[in-house]
């Protein structure tokens, strides 16, 4: 029978405490802090604060950030509750700041703002992985950290559904608005915080989880798997509402799309959480990485309007729950310190996105046997998640460390 028990009582609040502050941290981190920019572009550009190159500029810094972010989030490997702490304050000042922004004079700012928020919302995640899962492990609920990853898509969603329903705002405003609710969050999580054992490792666990030559080259493995689903997951996630709005002129469309997006992400996770707690977590990964590659092989067969709306439901319904599961692997490959492994795989992440629209720009704008750079970026993205899905479920079974 499991070790694992319900948390109950006064010990079942504490947990659900910890819980909460996972999802409300990476509501903050990722859903304002990482992708609240999409929704808000648009409106930026409506009110002549921000030019479509500009705005291009802003998105690669915030890409750039997030790369630094998890190459240097070890550094909170002893505490990763400093780092939490730090990051989340990070996302609601410079979520505030972008708000004076105005004009094509204070672009070079507005770009070191997203870039920073890069930074710390990379450092959110692994911190918030860290932490949390180590916090449930101790308590004997580790399938309970699945479900703060949720808090990625409700992030997503509460800024989609602000922008949606306060759209006749000066763009200025929401920002605003979004660095408040960045601060109340980081508030919450800093009280969560306050008086709980820090998930410090000590010199004995930090021996202990030395790796061999060959947990070294599997941990390698699960490195490139994981930067696979970042390009994998960025292609049409940058492209697909582009391709979209050729197809149809109503902007109430567009409008509901990033919601739904996050709602999405949600409900995934929640399925996952709810109904594949037993699976091991390659098995889970694998499952979510093909289901991107169908979604990510779409576009390829058909450019109907239906084709690019399964796209972005199969790919924004699976990112979170591969996110979930690789770094839930992460901490089971590695339980005495987890942190450098979570680095590594989120700065592939990281470098994965990045290549993902360069890849496209370096295509240009002819074609090639009939396909052009989206397509041949498309078709890359959906031969790496095979490939990569196809290793994961053949290995789903087996440890490494």
């Amino acid at each position: 029978m499991s070790t694992e028990r319900f948390p109950s009582t006064c010990a079942g609040r504490t947990t659900w405490l910890v819980v909460g502050s996972g999802i409300v941290a990476l509501a903050v981190a990722m859903g304002v802090g990482r992708f609240a920019f999409t929704p808000l572009m648009p409106l930026m550009m409506r009110d002549g604060t921000l030019s479509a190159a500009v705005g291009a500029e802003w998105a690669a810094a915030n890409y750039g950030g997030y790369l630094v972010g998890a190459l240097t989030a070890s550094w909170f490997s002893a505490d990763p509750r400093r780092g939490l702490r730090l990051s989340l304050l990070g996302v609601a000042l410079t979520t505030v700041a972008v708000a004076w922004t105005d004009g094509e004079s204070t672009a070079l700012i507005g770009a070191g703002l997203r870039a920073a928020a890069g930074v710390f919302s990379a450092w959110a995640l692994v911190c918030v992985s860290s932490w949390c899962l180590a916090e449930l492990a101790r308590r004997y609920v580790p399938r309970l950290g699945a479900w703060i990853y949720t808090g990625v898509g409700l992030g997503i969603g509460l800024a989609g559904a602000l922008a949606w329903l306060g759209g006749r705002q000066p763009a200025k405003w929401l920002w605003l608005e979004l660095g408040l609710i960045a601060f109340a969050g980081a508030v919450f999580v800093a009280m969560t915080l306050r008086g709980r054992s820090p998930s410090s490792v000590s010199p004995e666990a930090r021996a202990s989880s030395t790796t061999t030559p060959g947990t070294r080259h599997g941990h390698l493995l699960l490195v490139l798997c994981y930067g696979a689903f970042g390009f994998g997951y960025i292609v049409p996630a940058t492209f697909l509402p582009a391709m979209a709005q050729q197809r149809v002129s109503d902007p109430l469309v567009f409008g509901l799309t990033w919601p739904l997006f996050g709602l999405a992400a949600v409900l995934s996770v929640a399925a996952a959480a709810r109904w594949l707690p037993g699976w091991p977590r390659r098995r889970v990964w694998a499952l979510a990485q093909g289901t991107m590659a169908l979604g990510t092989a779409l576009p390829l067969v058909a450019q109907a309007l239906w084709a690019l709306a399964a796209s972005a439901v199969l790919v924004g319904g699976t990112f979170m729950v591969a996110t979930m599961a690789g770094l839930q692997l992460a901490r089971e490959e590695l339980p005495s310190n987890p942190m450098p492994l979570l680095a590594r795989m989120t700065a592939a992440f990281a470098a994965g996105q990045i290549a993902g629209p360069l890849l496209v720009r370096a295509l240009g704008p002819g074609t090639w046997d009939g396909w052009d750079a989206l397509a041949w970026a498309n078709a890359a993205a959906t031969v790496l998640l095979v490939l990569t899905a196809a290793w994961l479920w053949r290995n789903g079974s087996r440890k490494l460390s």
